[in-house]
């Protein structure tokens, strides 16, 4: 939005007009312009407001950053408007009065000249902090975003990768509904297993790659072997669990015609 300010902003400063007709002209869609700016920048505003941008530290004085571009492009438009009222009109006078002849005319148009000289310089103000408040704001939203990033917590920060399988989100599921982990001695050997309240088969592998992504933790405090070592969802798991359930990935098997077993003795 700050490059369609500062364009419009040059097309005021430029402007070459002749009062009158003429005025009206050029002004016209410069006015429209100026308003259609104001309606995008409001609807820019409220997508803010209404955004995950209000969360994040900084974030106030972006909203109301772009609430002075909606102020300051109305403004604009409104000085425009004031140049288009300023002008000077060429129609007739009512009846009984005497035409303008052109010495009258002439007045009429140094009268006007310096009032709408003096609006459209307003407009260019307006626009000019128009362009400068789009600049800053999309400066400051990226390093709002970037800071809010930087001082996220590790733990949260493990959660972003890959999205949970079925059976992950299974897994997780059942633990959060209560699990443990114990040693249970496999020929002679101590294997870690995992246990849910409800029975649903949770393997070790899955368990450590929840663990991994700090979707679940568990009491490192007990033995494994004594009771075991309690699991617990974490708060990024249960986040997690709040979104649909990954759809199950179907195996593909790719047609193929009918084998034809041929006899080794028939090979002759």
């Amino acid at each position: 939005m700050a490059y369609d300010f500062e364009a419009l902003k040059a097309r005021v400063r430029d402007i070459s007009y002749t009062p009158g007709t003429d005025t009206l002209r050029h002004i016209s869609p410069l006015l429209l312009q100026a308003q259609d700016l104001t309606a995008t920048a409001l609807v820019r505003l409220s997508a803010l407001d209404n955004s995950t941008y209000t969360s994040v530290a900084g974030s106030r004085a972006g909203l109301e950053l772009m609430a002075s571009v909606v102020s300051s492009s109305s403004l604009a438009g409104t000085d425009l408007a004031h140049v288009v009222l300023a002008n000077p009109y060429e129609g007739a006078q009512f009846a009984g009065y005497p035409a303008d002849d052109e010495t009258v005319r002439t007045v009429r148009h140094a009268e006007a000249i310096p009032k709408m000289n003096g609006h459209l310089d307003d407009a260019v103000h307006q626009l000019d902090l128009c362009a400068i408040g789009c600049h800053y704001l999309a400066h400051g939203i990226t390093e709002d975003l970037t800071t809010a990033h930087k001082n996220k917590p590790a733990a949260v920060q493990q959660t972003t990768g890959p999205a949970l399988t079925a059976a992950q989100y299974d897994a997780l599921t059942a633990l959060n509904g209560g699990g443990y982990l114990y040693e249970s001695a496999t020929r002679g050997l101590g294997v870690t297993r995992v246990a849910t309240n409800d029975g649903t088969r949770v393997s070790i592998a899955t368990y450590r790659a929840l663990e991994r992504r700090g979707l679940v933790t568990h009491d490192t405090s007990t033995s494994l072997w004594a009771g075991g070592q309690k699991i617990s969802v974490t708060e990024q798991g249960k986040q997690a669990l709040a979104q649909p359930r990954p759809a199950a990935r179907l195996a593909t098997q790719v047609a193929a015609g009918p084998k034809t077993v041929v006899a080794q003795g028939a090979r002759r």
